[in-house]
């Protein structure tokens, strides 16, 4: 496992392979724009201040995926890591999860993955693209890239995805059992991918899919808090500005970012405030 010291703030403007419609890429930049609103301060529920904490830090945008993104977001992930850097990345559609998770698994032996998401994502391809957003972990658990797949607000559940949970031993918390289960438990090492979506619609109207029955954000919030383990990276995905007038959604992806990486910082990880800051990225406007 490579020494931690500090938690970087990554964004990756990319939604190429989104099924329905375009918009997350330009999720990094709107998060940020209400990061530095001056509305909220940088204080976590828990009581951790993230401004100036030196184990706190932006390190830009992945810049221009474009051809190859899948390879360079694996390459940029793998390369932080190595500097010490864990991840909390602001996506994007969520196949951008898929090269973030090789990038870990070749770090983290017995990785887990926490899922938080309206939609399983197993389809073996969707409209004929493998890297669809909608078979993010076929891929990840067909290259067995980790050891345990937890997904919790799950309410899409159909006869396809329900064969592949099955055959990946995918372990599925519906929307509607979330508030009678304990939090999950985690061993060892975890990564967290919170889809937007999981919220219902009601919270976070600013995603490209809306499928109503979902979380509360004081529940998703309330989750990230008690989950035991240690959180080594996480991504906050499926964010889309463009249907987001009100700025709602990008409030509570700012308010996430707080959480998880306040969880990141204080429950999981002997954290270093020395050593190299990595370089500032540039940032990156959607791909076509």
């Amino acid at each position: 496992m490579p020494p931690a010291r500090a938690i970087a703030l990554t964004g990756i403007a990319w939604d190429a392979n989104a099924s329905f419609l375009r918009g997350p890429c330009l999720a990094p930049a709107a998060v940020r724009r209400f990061l530095a609103a001056g509305s909220m301060n940088w204080a976590t529920e828990t009581g951790l201040d993230l401004e100036n904490n030196p184990l706190f830090t932006d390190i830009g945008d992945i810049t221009e995926p474009g051809n190859g993104a899948l390879d360079k977001i694996q390459a940029w992930t793998g390369d932080h890591l190595d500097k010490g850097f864990r991840q909390l990345c602001l996506g994007g559609d969520h196949s951008i999860t898929y090269p973030i998770l090789k990038a870990y698994a070749a770090r983290f032996p017995g990785l887990a993955v926490l899922c938080l998401d309206a939609h399983p994502d197993l389809y073996e391809s969707f409209d004929g693209n493998p890297h669809s957003h909608a078979s993010v972990f076929a891929r990840v658990m067909g290259d067995r890239l980790v050891s345990r797949l937890v997904q919790v607000g799950v309410r899409t559940l159909n006869a396809p995805q329900r064969e592949a949970a099955g055959r990946y031993g995918v372990e599925i918390i519906g929307a509607g059992q979330v508030h009678r289960l304990a939090p999950p438990v985690f061993d060892g090492p975890f990564y967290l991918s919170l889809d937007m979506d999981v919220m219902d619609p009601a919270f976070a109207p600013g995603v490209s899919h809306h499928e109503p029955g979902g979380l509360s954000s004081r529940q998703v919030i309330e989750l990230i808090h008690a989950i035991k383990g240690q959180l080594v990276g996480a991504d906050i995905v499926e964010f889309n500005p463009l249907r987001d007038p009100s700025g709602t959604t990008a409030a509570l992806a700012a308010k996430l970012v707080k959480e998880i990486a306040g969880k990141m910082i204080t429950s999981l990880i002997p954290a270093r405030a020395d050593g190299p800051e990595p370089s500032d990225g540039n940032g990156a406007g959607c791909e076509k």
